[in-house]
């Protein structure tokens, strides 16, 4: 496809600051691919324990619990790209001493905790920011193109750098990959120095974060409080926030955890875990391209429902399947997983203030993970006192009772996705979905593929005159039979 047929196919590509944000969101990805294969058999080859492996990626995790919610004040009050610059030298600190201890011979199981500390504490900094950075670059209607395309290049480098980390730790050493790693994020830094937008606060229109009373920022603690009360207003959020909470904690410990145990003493080691790693990231890869077109019905359902399918993981790993069908189960949750998160990220970005929304993606992550220290900590003892498949098996038993809790509020199976309530909330609270200065409006394609959801459910609709409701209706009569027969979600909602 040439160059103006891409642009007008994906409009959202015309934006210089996003072209910019693809090409960090392909470099970084793929350095953290080289982290995940490196990590995990650098520490089974140094001390060749599952356990040991277990307290060094809870060390990993556990920065989350603090550094998670200050990064997302960080986020909302300074420019998001220089959050995640520093994000990815902490990651490039850690991930690169590491590689090179490995290199020079055998690291302490103390100094590996330690530096996995330093890198977790970066990738704490970097997600708050990395959800508020992308709806500052681009018009909120094309917000659902841009992310599934964001995540499409954030898999593809995964799946690059799993797939050459792999081979690489399999001919030579961990400590190699591992060191590969932090270069790749050290050369995300002039790439994101060059986006020029988002650098303004959303709260002042000032980019050095003050817009408190008299010129001085409120406290954090202030801060914190406001994006809790945004966070628990909102029942979809915080319910599936704590399905992912439990879903996490076992996924954590079956996969990462012992994940490496059983490709080691089944399945040929870490060529064959990478080949699992580079599976599930092509599967993420073909989930974005399907979010292009695909937009489920009942959003928050489709989220939980996969959060449950999650289970095919340890399942596939407990039964000892054949590395050909893990890869096919990797490859296939990848899809549905990828799918989840793109709808996932555009209702946080639609329905939360852009001033509040890296404070909630702070909460988000921080749920998220809260318990994967736990997971990880549980894991490896459990693996070796029960056996490797009994833990995998136990692990897929409560992904899917979290799951199925997950269901019980009404809200969850009833959020229903409608193009025309959106428009109206939007017109409602005197937002422009559709143009932004300096750049392009979208065009009805990606109007059409827009969609979301207001608070626990749709809004109430605003007086419409006649002549624009049979024009909405012949739009709509326009349209795919399966759209116009969607159902309307009558309750109302308070204005968010």
């Amino acid at each position: 496809m040439s160059r103006g047929g891409l642009l007008r196919r994906f409009p959202v590509l015309a934006i210089r600051d996003f072209r910019l944000l693809l090409a960090d969101r392909l470099i970084a990805p793929a350095s953290v691919g080289f982290s995940l294969v490196g990590v995990s058999f650098a520490v089974l080859k140094g001390t060749n324990s599952p356990t040991d492996l277990s307290y060094v990626l809870a060390a990993q995790i556990a920065p989350s619990l603090i550094f998670a919610l200050l990064g997302g004040v960080a986020a909302d009050r300074f420019p998001p790209q220089r959050v995640i610059i520093a994000a990815n030298l902490m990651m490039a600190l850690g991930e690169g001493t590491f590689g090179i201890g490995v290199l020079a011979g055998h690291p302490s199981l103390w100094a590996m905790m330690g530096l996995e500390a330093v890198t977790g504490t970066g990738i704490a900094i970097f997600y708050p920011a990395s959800q508020a950075l992308l709806p500052r670059l681009v018009p909120g209607g094309m917000l659902q193109e841009a992310s599934a395309i964001s995540r499409l290049a954030m898999n593809t480098g995964q799946m690059s750098g799993a797939a050459v980390a792999g081979l690489l730790v399999a001919a030579t050493s961990p400590g190699l990959a591992l060191v590969l790693c932090g270069l790749g994020m050290v050369g995300t830094v002039p790439v994101l120095r060059s986006i020029r937008a988002g650098r303004d606060n959303p709260r002042s229109g000032t980019a050095d974060g003050v817009n408190g009373i008299n010129g001085t920022p409120p406290s954090m603690l202030t801060e914190l409080r406001e994006g809790w009360s945004e966070f628990r207003s909102h029942t979809w959020l915080w319910v599936i926030v704590a399905e992912f909470c439990v879903v996490m904690m076992a996924w954590y410990g079956a996969f990462s955890v012992l994940g490496p145990v059983v490709a080691r003493a089944h399945l040929g080691g870490a060529a064959a875990w990478g080949a699992i790693t580079a599976a599930d990231a092509f599967g993420l890869i073909t989930g974005g391209l399907m979010s292009l077109r695909f937009t489920p019905r009942r959003p928050m359902l489709f989220v939980v429902l996969t959060g449950g399918a999650v289970a095919i993981s340890p399942l596939s790993l407990a039964m000892v399947l054949p590395l050909a069908a893990i890869c096919a189960a990797s490859f296939g949750l990848g899809v549905f997983v990828e799918m989840m998160m793109v709808q996932w990220t555009v209702t946080m970005a639609r329905n939360i203030p852009p001033e509040k929304l890296a404070r909630v993606s702070s909460y988000d992550v921080l749920g998220t993970v809260m318990a994967m220290p736990a997971g990880a900590l549980i894991a490896g003892p459990l693996g070796s006192a029960i056996g490797t498949s009994r833990a995998e098996y136990a692990a897929a038993g409560v992904i899917v009772v979290a799951a199925a809790l997950a269901l019980i509020p009404r809200d969850i199976r009833t959020i229903r996705n409608d193009d025309a309530d959106r428009l109206h909330g939007a017109a409602a609270a005197g937002t422009d979905l559709g143009t932004d200065p300096g750049k392009s409006p979208p065009s009805s394609v990606e109007l059409r593929r827009s969609w979301s959801t207001s608070g626990t459910s749709a809004p109430t609709r605003p007086h419409t005159p006649r002549r624009a409701r049979g024009a909405r209706r012949s739009a709509l009569r326009s349209r795919p039979s399966q759209v116009r027969r969607r159902p309307r979600n009558g309750r109302s909602e308070r204005p968010s």
